[in-house]
């Protein structure tokens, strides 16, 4: 239950949030600096942690339907509060966070704890006074978006109107306002008429960062669409239409299953969509449909092992991606705990680990190589001796600075830039 199963920094990246297996958010924030200890500014702490989703039966399909959080996404702050939106499988529910530290006393119908006066025993009018208290941190569900989702959600995207957002699952993207709980429109449907004909699924989905009408979405085939939601109501016709196509030679039986895009995300610009499937990251310009731009080899020691992942499922993992805040940097995770960041600039690479041996507090991390066949070097790790049920699949970058969270199984780990 408490495998982790999302990771998403606020818009300024003071708060980080984390959703699980068992259906509980844990937020945590960040410590702000204190001149005794100038060091401690970037630790995390936890701030408040609440049950998002409850594990439901549909009676009507005879499926039980999963507590686990599928996505999480904040929506910019406006006030003293904070607001995010949660999934699972079906429901989507907006989540209020807030701080109290004052409570009224001195009610002239209830006592301090609660109980009701006798009204005869009610001789002088008081004035309820606010007093200060320890701080408690509340959760409150404000909204919850249901009933609108016959198929699994695999993403959901705030708009940058913040008026609305999507939620996608395998076959249909619904748009949903803010305040409109009974009701969404059906903007993207790729269910054929007969189920038997059905060839590919929708796997991600995102908002551009700045054009509220434009949105993407991947598939299962490799492909992504670009759809622009003023040409008509149904975006079942894309407006771009972005595939590699294959190279013949390196056709094999697991070429589609490989190709399959596990997650897509738009640069901060907007002018860049990152793509990740099984074995690489690619990023494509928004004005160039027929190739990616860019192809980062995450991890390629692994294609004479796609018999073995096959087998143990491996293969059907769905890595995410993201940008660092400048668009120059991207990470996507691995197995063995693995990491990997790729410099767009420089072209450099590396690979980390995150693990509790090696990531004592303020430890530097080594770059991990992996190798294959022939000598292996001491600091060199054997692409056989390889942990596969180890993987990050989850991982964050702060919005402005170098602080990123990767989530390993049940454990959150948050590395900083070294600061001299």
């Amino acid at each position: 239950a408490d495998i982790i199963s999302t990771v998403e920094f606020n818009h300024t990246g003071e708060l980080l949030a984390t959703g699980d297996k068992g259906g509980r958010v844990v937020i945590f924030q960040r410590e702000q600096e204190s001149k005794n200890q100038p060091h401690r500014r970037g630790e995390y702490n936890v701030y408040s942690t609440f049950q998002s989703h409850e594990p439901e039966f549909d009676y009507l399909k005879s499926l039980e339907i999963e507590e686990k959080i599928n996505k999480i996404r904040w929506l910019p702050q406006q006030n003293a509060a904070y607001f995010l939106l949660s999934t699972n499988d079906k429901t989507v529910k907006l989540w209020k966070v807030s701080e109290r530290d004052k409570r009224p006393e001195g009610y002239n119908l209830k006592d301090e704890d609660g109980r009701l006066r006798d009204p005869s025993m009610i001789t002088m009018l008081r004035v309820p006074v606010l007093r200060p208290m320890d701080l408690m941190v509340e959760a409150t569900p404000r909204r919850v978006f249901a009933n609108a989702h016959t198929y699994h959600i695999n993403s959901i995207s705030v708009n940058s109107d913040y008026e609305t957002y999507m939620s996608a699952d395998d076959l249909r993207i619904n748009l949903w306002n803010f305040e409109i709980t009974n009701q969404s429109f059906n903007i993207v449907d790729i269910k054929p008429a007969n189920m038997e004909e059905l060839t590919e699924v929708i796997t991600a989905a995102e908002f551009h960062p700045h054009q509220c009408n434009t949105f993407v979405y991947s598939s299962s085939k490799g492909t992504i669409r670009l759809c622009d939601m003023r040409t008509a109501a149904l975006c079942d016709r894309h407006a771009k239409f972005f595939e590699e196509p294959e190279d013949p030679s390196n056709r094999s039986f697991f070429s589609e299953i490989i190709s399959s895009i596990s997650d897509v995300k738009f640069s901060h610009s907007g002018r860049y969509i990152m793509t990740r499937d099984y074995l690489t990251v690619k990023v494509w310009d928004l004005n160039m449909e027929n190739r990616p731009i860019e192809t980062y080899q995450v991890h390629d020691y692994l294609r004479s092992k796609l018999c073995s992942l096959y087998e143990n499922d491996c293969i059907f993992d769905k890595f995410e991606c993201v940008w660092n805040g400048s668009d120059s940097v991207i990470m996507t995770g691995s197995y063995n705990n693995f990491f990997r960041m790729f410099d767009r600039n420089t072209k450099r690479d590396v690979t980390l680990e995150a693990s509790r041996e090696n990531s004592k507090p303020r430890a530097i991390l080594k770059p991990r190589k992996v190798c294959v066949g022939g000598k292996r070097r001491k600091d060199e790790i054997s692409v056989d001796s390889l942990d596969f049920s180890k993987k990050i699949l989850h991982t964050a970058w702060h919005p402005s600075e170098n602080i990123i969270a990767v989530a390993a199984t049940n454990n959150l780990y948050i590395f900083q830039d070294k600061v001299n």
